[in-house]
């Protein structure tokens, strides 16, 4: 695992160090919410998004202003909130890989030597479903143990944070055969990305768009 502190999440250059490789917060793309690999169009585009934004060597246009505005409620007021709520210091970090560097997950922020934190500050609807529900929403399940995939940390804790709400926090174990269903989609879609990449480049001469 190698941990980068020296960007901060949602700048450019946070969104140049994540281009081109898969990313725990876009693990959905492989795996259903059951960890079954997905078929079809779906990990198709994946892919080509990532071929794109490597190719180009940075991020693709799309990244909103409502994910900035969300991130900025994360950074000053849930995380402090967590801290103060739970007598825990939340290590922020910018974007954390695993040693080879092809794969990363871009925590909230790490808990002590074993956990993680994973925060969402949804829109009220959606933050009363997940407190009704009582479980990690779905769509964030492979988000929540891909970031145990990348950092090899054993606990996570999921937290829905909106203002004048009762928060969600639940803490996920790391279990292994969720883990070998992670390491066996990116065992296919790795060797694809690197096919896709030499296929274009034999296209342009050998040369990446974004190396030029």
């Amino acid at each position: 695992m190698k941990i980068r502190t020296d960007i901060q999440q949602g700048s450019l250059e946070w969104l140049a160090a994540r281009a081109g490789i898969p990313t725990a917060s876009e693990f959905d793309q492989l795996l259903t919410p059951e960890f079954e690999i997905r078929k079809g169009q779906m990990p198709a585009t994946y892919l080509a998004r990532k071929v794109a934004e490597k190719w180009l060597g940075g991020p693709l246009p799309g990244f909103s202003s409502l994910d900035m505005e969300f991130g900025k409620i994360r950074e000053e007021e849930a995380l402090p909130w967590y801290e103060l709520e739970f007598g825990e210091t939340v290590q922020r970090v910018g974007l954390v890989t695993t040693d080879d560097g092809r794969v990363a997950c871009s925590p909230d922020g790490l808990i002590g030597e074993d956990g993680g934190l994973e925060v969402k500050c949804p829109e009220p609807t959606a933050h009363v479903k997940y407190l009704l529900d009582g479980e990690v929403p779905k769509e964030y399940r492979a988000q929540v143990h891909g970031a145990m995939f990348v950092t090899g940390r054993p606990w996570w804790k999921f937290v829905s944070y909106r203002r004048h709400f009762p928060p969600v926090v639940h803490v996920v174990f790391r279990d292994e055969k969720i883990q070998e269903a992670i390491a066996e989609a990116l065992a296919l879609f790795l060797p694809r990305l690197d096919w896709a990449m030499e296929a274009i480049a034999g296209m342009n001469g050998g040369l990446s768009e974004g190396r030029k």
